[in-house]
């Protein structure tokens, strides 16, 4: 009598699933009866692929390229799908170049300076409505008031300020310090008037240039640039620190 031997296969396989998308693996069991197309519609649920974007390649427990599932019609099992593969998802939908997230590639919509300001729904009438900001007269008024009484005290400032003179800095939350003006007058780098000054002591933020200009000479951290109001002109004689002592 001759034996028969029958060949039990588990309908189901459990896989490793990893991606494009992800550094991590997931694992996961399907039945062996389904097929491509369904195993990416369930994967899409997993890894968030679009399945209609999603390619699959099929590694060993080992993690040996074996091929690519790339017949929707297939059934899972026709692939020599073990338990402990890996099936890996590689998206083809754009997500993995940041081309859903790279605002830079998104045109931006501005709207005209005019019809903004018709608006009954935005901010700036919101402030208009209120008084707020610069639709208040009153503030307004003072803030050009402050400014004009600045510009006032400035110019008393510079009147008694002259290249060569010895002054005193006083900043505010800063230490007094002592030095020559070597400089009066408007720059490059910020609009107003400056005054240049080259403290007795590496004090300072520069060597008399900014940005690439020069506007007077001192030694590197011997320069600095403050407003008017800061520096006050007077006798004040260089210390002596006794580095000529021996």
């Amino acid at each position: 009598m001759e034996e028969c031997l029958t060949v039990i296969t588990n309908p189901t396989v459990s896989v490793r699933v990893t991606s494009t998308l992800s550094s991590f693996d997931v694992n996961r069991r399907f039945n062996r009866g389904i097929t491509v197309a369904e195993l990416k519609c369930k994967l899409e649920l997993i890894i968030g692929c679009p399945a209609a974007s999603m390619d699959l390649q099929l590694f060993s427990t080992s993690d040996k390229f074996l091929q690519n599932l790339d017949n929707n019609e297939a059934l899972l099992g026709s692939y020599p799908v073990d338990d402990n593969c890996r099936i890996h998802a590689i998206d083809r939908s754009g997500s993995l170049t940041g081309a859903f997230s790279d605002l830079s590639q998104v045109e931006k919509y501005e709207i005209p300076e005019d019809a903004y300001d018709k608006r009954s729904d935005s901010v700036r009438n919101f402030k208009r409505n209120m008084k707020i900001g610069r639709f208040n007269e009153e503030t307004v008024a003072k803030h050009e008031e402050t400014l004009t009484q600045k510009e006032e005290e400035e110019k008393a400032a510079l009147a008694l300020i002259t290249v060569g003179k010895r002054c005193q800095v006083k900043v505010t939350g800063q230490p007094t310090k002592i030095g020559t003006v070597m400089f009066v007058g408007t720059t490059d780098f910020k609009p107003g008037h400056w005054v240049g000054v080259k403290y007795d002591e590496p004090l300072g933020k520069n060597d008399g240039s900014v940005n690439g200009k020069r506007y007077f000479e001192c030694e590197p951290k011997y320069g600095a640039f403050v407003k008017p109001l800061f520096v006050t002109v007077g006798d004040f004689p260089e210390e002596d620190y006794g580095l000529d002592e021996m």
